[in-house]
């Protein structure tokens, strides 16, 4: 895993196009004849993989809580509401088939409205699995969030598993209001047990106020820049994860660097905002430390 963090702007899908169905054969011609046979339409190539978008839009509703006007999801990207433990709002991404493989092309968008409050989670683990053939493209996942106003948003979803010889490029980016709240938790685990890492680059964006507060890009696995398994990044490790904590609670009241145990850091940005990052051996101890940030600033 290489790791860099520059404060640059940062700057998205077409879909499949259903194929032509052929046309009816030409009529036989006499004896010694050529028959002519009129061609199907060759339309270009599609893209390779599958192509698929969640929306989900959370707005405060006349009730004190917050409502989801809208709530969609195209395979393997299903949305499920589920109950949630105060008067925001929750919902459950739950894999409706394998994936992301070689060559998908997954994007899930979120808003929050001024006001409302949501959380995400996701029922499972992402497993990124490599594609159908040797010339295979890279799988892509881009996650697009927006908190308004004195909204709250909590991202908490299930680890992403990167299998051998998968491809796989996330990029996650966050804008939000002054005024708003977020808790964002990514974790990655290179390699199922005993197995070794697929390629895996994930790039974490957050803007404040249209102002950058985060801009931070990890890669690993075969292929990566050298030095991602050496000792100054991730020393033989298969599991990383990173915490992020933006509230204007902040400004009256900063955090402090400090280590967290034996594998994790926390580190004050320059706004309202916390960083944690964590690598450890496995995915479990990972999580333990990124919990216990949570009940200290979220």
């Amino acid at each position: 895993m290489s790791t860099s963090t520059v404060q640059s702007p940062q700057s998205p899908q077409s879909p499949l196009s259903p194929l032509s169905p052929p046309g009816p054969a030409g009529p036989a011609g006499p004896p010694g004849n050529a028959t002519t046979i009129p061609h199907a339409h060759t339309p270009s190539t599609p893209p390779a993989g599958v192509q698929a978008r969640a929306r989900i839009i959370a707005r405060p509703d006349a009730h004190g809580g917050t409502a989801l006007p809208v709530l969609e999801g195209q395979a393997p990207l299903a949305l499920r509401r589920t109950r949630s433990h105060g008067p925001g709002a929750r919902v459950t991404l739950v894999g409706a088939m394998s994936g992301p493989l070689g060559g998908d092309h997954l994007t899930v968008e979120t808003e929050v409205a001024d006001g409302a409050s949501l959380s995400v989670d996701s029922a499972a683990a992402t497993i990124a699995l490599p594609g159908q053939g040797t010339d295979s493209q890279p799988a892509r996942y881009d996650v697009r969030l927006r908190v308004g106003e004195g909204a709250e948003l909590r991202w908490l979803p299930e680890q992403l598993i990167s299998v051998r010889d998968s491809d796989l490029r996330v990029t996650t980016r966050a804008d939000l209001a002054p005024g708003a709240r977020l808790v964002l938790r990514e974790e990655q685990v290179l390699g199922r047990t005993s197995e070794d890492a697929g390629r895996l680059t994930s790039r974490l964006t957050v803007r404040r106020a249209g102002r950058l507060l985060l801009d931070q890009e990890l890669s690993c696995g075969p292929g990566a820049p050298g030095g991602w398994d050496g000792p100054a990044v991730l020393s033989g490790h298969r599991a990383v994860g990173q915490l992020i904590v933006v509230s204007p609670d902040f400004e009256t009241t900063p955090p402090l660097p400090e280590l967290l145990g034996e594998w994790a850091a926390a580190t004050p940005l320059s706004g309202p905002a916390v960083l944690v990052t964590a690598v450890a051996p496995d995915a479990q101890q990972v999580r333990r430390v990124l919990d216990e940030a949570l009940r200290k600033w979220a």
